[in-house]
């Protein structure tokens, strides 16, 4: 803990620092109420010692004075056996505790061990009232919930994999491209765990440089690196006992890879700057839209750690891959955000299913949503039509030669061998006829003739 003693007989000062320190705390001390004040309003400590007696000063007014700026910190009063009905009333005034001088080392400890309960106590209600508010701003401003039932076969299968294996301890990989929802299904997995009362903490492998960020999953202790002027505890530390989400974890830089395999192998962990090992409890679920096998490939990720983190693992099909959830997923969207806007659109014209099925969507749901939400503002109609809707984009090259059966665009093919091979495609993973006529760009009585013409009836 981060603790401040205040007091002004420099003999208390110095031999209680050295007895917390002899703890393995961090100890500041002021010699009066002032500079007791200025330090608080610096910087944030876990416990303060305040001396009722300051001199000339009353040490009641101070810890009014501390409390009306900062009301949850916690206070422990110094007192003599004359002042403790004083120190009672200053407990009435809200003080943590006191203790009465002189204190044996024992009776300091016992003080410690009830404040760190106290602070335990307060952090898990600050993040029950962190969950409130992120579940209320959720559910007036962002989209609704990714829905895990799918009409597509293979991404059902996936998710049953995943939901199967959410009941151990086991690590898991979720792959896919951006915008898929790898984040959410990962809060999913652990919502479905034994693990859904504890804590569920993020890390953004790619958001940090690589000391800030191997301070933010191990933690530092003071003086570590420039600007460490006190120690800190990691998100490792955070997620004790629950589920450390490590978001594109292929971003994650080659020095810091080794610390993460021993937290997974020994569960062990030391923090930055630190020599003393320490334990750790923490599920492990990583996500990233990189092919890892390319990145072992080319030496920028560890194949040790891959197979440690491969445990369970699911690639979260692209949204062009899953039509058949598509027009499901744009209907919520649509629902979801005309609700919002007090607005009453009925859906989708021909024209705007047709827009939506012939887009390859490259950013998956993030980019629907986005465009679904956007629609829902600047509809002019009760419908919403293709020109409110993103021009439909080409599929990339490699995605159109799979849908075309491997006929290679330029090749030594007619037209007629490339229209029956794609016609076949379409079909064969449209919903219905009616979204294969819309991904095709033709009315349906044109899909019935070339379906004549092809022998597909």
């Amino acid at each position: 803990m981060d603790i401040l003693i205040v007091d002004d007989e420099k003999s208390i000062r110095l031999t209680t620092s050295l007895a917390l320190e002899n703890e393995g705390h961090y100890v500041e001390t002021a010699e009066d109420g002032p500079t007791a004040l200025r330090r608080l309003k610096e910087e944030n400590f876990d416990l303060v010692f305040l001396d009722l007696r300051l001199g000339d000063e009353d040490g009641l007014e101070v810890l009014q004075q501390i409390l009306s700026s900062k009301p949850r910190q916690l206070i422990t009063i110094f007192t003599a056996h004359a002042s403790v009905a004083t120190a009672v009333k200053a407990t009435q005034l809200g003080a943590f505790d006191y203790l009465e001088k002189p204190f044996t080392p024992d009776q300091l400890r016992a003080i410690l061990i009830k404040a760190k309960k106290a602070i335990q106590t307060q952090g898990e209600v600050t993040r029950l009232q962190e969950t409130v508010q992120e579940l209320k701003s959720e559910a007036k401003h962002s989209s609704p919930p990714l829905q895990f039932a799918s009409e597509d076969k293979r991404t059902r299968d996936e998710f049953d994999t995943l939901f199967r294996a959410a009941a151990t301890n086991a690590s898991v990989l979720i792959l896919g491209e951006s915008g898929t929802g790898k984040s959410v299904i990962a809060r999913e997995v652990h919502e479905r765990s034994h693990l859904r009362d504890k804590p569920f903490v993020t890390v953004s492998c790619p958001s940090l440089s690589k000391e800030l960020l191997e301070s933010v999953l191990f933690g530092h202790i003071k003086g570590s690196f420039t600007g460490a002027i006190r120690d800190t505890w990691g998100k490792v530390h955070a997620a004790e006992g629950g589920t450390l989400f490590l978001d594109e974890i292929g971003e994650l830089p080659m020095e810091i890879q080794p610390k993460l395999l021993r937290l997974l192998q020994e569960r062990e962990y030391e923090r930055l700057g630190e020599n003393k090992v320490r334990s750790s409890n923490v599920r492990v679920i990583a996500a990233t839209n990189r092919d890892l096998t390319e990145s072992i490939a080319s030496g920028d990720f560890r194949e040790d750690l891959y197979y440690r983190l491969n445990v369970i693992s699911i690639t979260v099909p692209s949204l062009r891959d899953r039509p058949a959830d598509l027009f499901q997923f744009a209907t919520q969207y649509l629902e979801f955000f005309s609700s919002q806007m007090g607005r009453k659109i009925d859906g989708f014209s021909e024209s705007g299913r047709s827009a939506l099925m012939r887009h390859s969507w490259p950013g998956n749901l993030r980019e629907l949503r986005n465009a679904i939400e956007r629609a829902a503002i600047l509809a002019r109609g009760n419908k919403i039509e293709a020109e409110d809707l993103p021009r439909p984009a080409p599929l990339a090259a490699n995605d159109l030669k799979e849908k075309v059966g491997g006929l290679g665009i330029g090749g030594e093919h007619s037209l007629d061998e490339i229209e029956q091979a794609h016609l076949g495609k379409v079909l064969e993973w449209a919903p219905s006829l009616q979204d294969a006529a819309a991904i095709l760009g033709i009315d349906k009585a044109t899909l019935y003739r070339k379906r004549k013409r092809f022998g597909m009836e």
